[in-house]
């Protein structure tokens, strides 16, 4: 890992421990506060593929006719991730992406799914993505979410894009969260399976193996240009910012 790297973690470290002790996870402590809540994070979990889709435009060819085009070393890293992120499995080991497992879960579990059913069937009507989630009601917090992402994703830069894919969603949820869910499934007789392995999955394949897999692809796009590695510090920090601030509209909702 090189030193520009190490220096970029360092730097975003105080926001992100915010986020990770953020007083949310301790008010999430009932059924229907988990739902609440993964009702607004579903707009993240979605969110995040857009991110690395256009990362995946950006460094490969996608196009007809093909042609190779940048490095391939960054070809690999960003394919090997979306391998996983569009197509991993489920707990029954069918094809799955992260986003429908999610979506599943919610199911499971009893969310109200009206919302975000409504933007994706806006989205595959071709709607843009601003008028689709005014059109489908989505919570404003969440729309102020996904358009900071989008402003992200709609700005050229595959080394901002990078950076922000690999520090603005890397590992994020405590090991109270996930304690909290694990022993809903316990009480419930594996209601909450879907959710678990979600929880699971994601630590496993996000948070190990993808992560190794952005940093090299984050220290490829930046090299040793400190400019660069200035802007993308910078974008972090402002995503995980935003992340905050949909954290805080959450708990603004849930009563001590």
């Amino acid at each position: 890992m090189s030193e520009y790297l190490n220096v970029m973690r360092r730097e975003i470290e105080p926001i992100r421990q915010q986020l990770i002790q953020h007083p949310v996870y301790a008010k999430v402590n009932t059924i229907e506060r988990l739902k609440t809540f993964m009702e607004y994070h579903v707009y993240a979990v979605w969110d995040f593929m857009s991110l690395l889709k256009v990362l995946q435009r950006n460094l490969t060819c996608i196009d007809l006719p093909w042609l190779p085009v940048g490095n391939p070393q960054t070809r690999y890293l960003i394919n090997e991730i979306v391998l996983g992120e569009e197509s991993d499995v489920d707990e029954q080991g069918n094809r799955t992406s992260h986003f429908e497992l999610y979506i599943k879960a919610m199911n499971e579990i009893g969310c109200n799914l009206n919302t975000i059913n409504a933007f994706i069937k806006c989205l595959k009507e071709k709607a843009p993505v601003f008028e689709s989630l005014r059109m489908s009601n989505a919570p404003l917090p969440a729309a102020d979410f996904v358009k900071s992402t989008f402003d992200i994703v709609n700005n050229n830069k595959p080394h901002v894009q990078a950076a922000v894919f690999t520090f603005g969603r890397e590992d994020l949820i405590p090991g109270m969260f996930i304690s909290f869910v694990n022993e809903l499934n316990k009480q419930s007789g594996d209601r909450f399976r879907t959710l678990k392995y979600y929880l699971e999955r994601h630590i496993e394949v996000d948070g190990e193996h993808h992560s190794h897999l952005a940093y090299e692809m984050t220290e490829e796009l930046n090299a040793t240009y400190s400019e660069k590695w200035q802007e993308s510090t910078e974008a972090v920090k402002s995503a995980l910012l935003h992340r905050i601030k949909l954290w805080d509209a959450i708990n603004s909702l849930f009563k001590q």
